[in-house]
């Protein structure tokens, strides 16, 4: 299971609720001033899971407002990127002289070295603030922060593209971190922070102006990115990959020689960790594990099997057998 904290009102009685949810969010955030019309019983809760660097965090609580001034930010500055992802109520954001509206499914970046005003508003018929997102450091991101300044307050869409692979990411890593071992938290931060700049790169549309070593990464992001969303299809090969972002496979192979494995490799790699999670998780215990196979772009059972042996030192079917005693 990931490394995570959680914290919840629940336990305070109704009155102090609402201050300990301020104190909270200075410790886990930043100074910044918290405001509601819910301080009568202030209902609220949040997780954090460690992915090294990063930190994944989902959070539920009434309507409420959130600033980071000027004065705040010279008291306290962790230099943080902060993506939310809302996922029931609304947001807007109040800096740089304008306001933006985001809805349900929006991705919203904005940064704690900037001042803002953050408010979060439900819905009608709804009862709290859902949502979740990331918190990482600056520095973590390749692309020029002139850059990415271009983003904050922007809206990046959540339901297609690079944005629903980020949110899908977000919401099944949050939706089950027992799934994953403790020592898979550093590398899943990598991953959230590969699809971030993806995602960036992406929504800039900058790839003229930015310096020839961020445009090799960013592209290599790409595909990493069209390559998770696509390792189901048997038919995921390089020159697949090259024809998809329009260059020559030669080219792909080129853009590989700097990283850790060809890409041939690096997809079987992510087709077995995938298949991985699945035999563990819990969820697909009844799931026949030649089917699992196939879901990870496996086109027979038996190379299946002989790969995730070579690889994990057992078959599929003990290695599910393991992690189900581990988990009883």
């Amino acid at each position: 299971m990931l490394i995570e904290r959680t914290f919840s009102t629940q336990g305070v009685i109704a009155s102090d609720r609402f201050d300990c949810w301020r104190e909270h969010v200075l410790r886990t955030y930043a100074p910044a001033e918290v405001h509601s019309d819910h301080v009568a019983n202030f209902a609220a809760s949040q997780r954090i899971v460690n992915l090294g660097d990063v930190q994944l965090w989902t959070m539920e609580h009434p309507s409420m407002t959130l600033s980071r001034t000027e004065k705040l930010i010279r008291r306290s500055d962790p230099e943080l990127y902060h993506l939310s992802l809302p996922l029931q109520g609304t947001m807007r954001l109040t800096g740089f002289e304008h306001e933006a509206a985001f809805e349900r499914h929006d991705l919203v970046l904005h940064d704690t070295s900037r001042p803002h005003l953050m408010r979060a508003i439900t819905g009608h018929g709804e009862r709290a603030i859902q949502g979740t997102g990331l918190l990482i450091p600056r520095k973590l991101l390749p692309l020029p922060e002139n850059a990415v300044d271009r983003l904050i307050m922007r809206r990046l869409p959540g339901r297609e593209g690079l944005g629903a692979l980020l949110a899908h990411f977000l919401t099944q890593v949050a939706g089950d971190t027992s799934s994953y071992r403790p020592d898979d938290g550093t590398r899943l931060g990598t991953v959230a922070a590969d699809l971030l700049t993806a995602l960036f790169a992406h929504a800039l549309d900058a790839d003229g102006s930015l310096p020839p070593e961020t445009r090799r990464h960013t592209l290599v992001l790409r595909i990493r990115a069209f390559v998770q969303h696509h390792l189901h299809d048997p038919h995921l090969t390089p020159g697949a990959v090259a024809a998809a972002h329009h260059i020559s496979v030669g080219y792909l192979h080129r853009l590989f020689q700097q990283e850790d494995h060809t890409l041939a490799a690096w997809i079987r790699c992510q087709r077995l960790e995938r298949a991985r999670r699945a035999l563990a998780d819990p969820a697909m215990r009844d799931t026949p594990i030649h089917a699992i196979g196939s879901y990870c772009g496996f086109t027979h059972a038996s190379d299946f099997t002989r790969a995730f042996r070579t690889t994990y030192g057992i078959p599929p079917r003990e290695y599910r057998h393991q992690a189900a005693r581990i988990v009883a």
